[in-house]
């Protein structure tokens, strides 16, 4: 079995825009999908880790583009493990098309839990650390790994949301997903008929669950790139408690 992973998705036309071009959520669950296919199939997978109280929860995820697919094309997403180290390991991928068009490439940072716990657990104790014999060290992946996305006061709060059953995913938690979703819907419909997501990133810092409000802080930092803060509140507790990061840089379309 090869290293690297390779899965073919379609673009449906009903993952995709007005634009006919994928949803960034819908890209960012392929990846995902691709992740779970990949490892599942090598014996770390989600479908494994259940049966023993394990569980892989993305830490860190940055996708960047030259062009989404359009609705209806046929793709790959290529994925393959990075590096592991004792609770987090790096997962990349790109997604190309069968002619070796590379649309964009993305990188990951998973940890692996304790589902009972909630807490990172050993990902070496899994099969004698066998993750390690799927590293791939010499395949390029020619994107930033990106680094913290630094707030400052003059961070605006611009939404607040309500969370519900679809938002939640198999952990138990708000969906990965999700957050991208909801990041992406701060800015308007009209925004995106001029404007194309060159790269997004998102930091997990804690869980949020059904029946949380999600608070979302936008600032510019600099020319079409936005950093967003979202922080949650709970029924049981009024505390403002931080979820998550993220960066959107955008480009202006022709």
């Amino acid at each position: 079995m090869d290293k690297i992973g390779s899965y073919e998705f379609i673009a449906e036309p009903f993952h995709c825009d007005f634009s006919q071009r994928l949803f960034m959520g819908h890209l960012g669950n392929h990846m995902l999908n691709a992740a779970d296919y990949h490892s599942s199939a090598r014996g770390f997978g989600m479908k494994y880790l259940m049966t023993i109280n394990r569980s892989w929860v993305l830490s860190r995820l940055a996708i960047e583009l030259d062009e989404m697919p359009q609705q209806y094309t046929k793709f790959r997403v290529e994925t393959w493990v990075e590096s592991a180290m004792r609770y987090f390991t790096s997962r990349n991928f790109c997604v190309v098309d069968d002619d070796g068009k590379v649309y964009g490439y993305g990188r990951s940072i998973w940890a692996m839990i304790d589902t009972e716990s909630r807490q990172p657990t050993d990902i070496f104790s899994i099969d004698n650390g066998a993750i390690n014999n799927w590293i791939v060290k010499d395949k390029e992946c020619p994107i930033d790994k990106g680094g913290r996305v630094k707030m400052t006061d003059e961070a605006q709060l611009v939404r607040t949301i309500d969370t519900y059953y679809n938002d939640v995913d198999i952990n138990g938690h708000i969906n990965s997903v999700k957050y991208i979703e909801h990041v992406l819907d701060l800015w308007p419909l009209e925004w995106y008929r001029h404007h194309r997501i060159r790269r997004f990133e998102i930091a997990y810092v804690a869980e949020a669950h059904a029946g949380d409000s999600l608070s979302f802080y936008k600032e510019s930092v600099e020319d079409l790139s936005y950093n967003v803060r979202i922080v949650k509140t709970s029924p049981d507790s009024p505390d403002h408690v931080e979820v998550c990061r993220s960066k959107v840089v955008f480009i202006t379309e022709k």
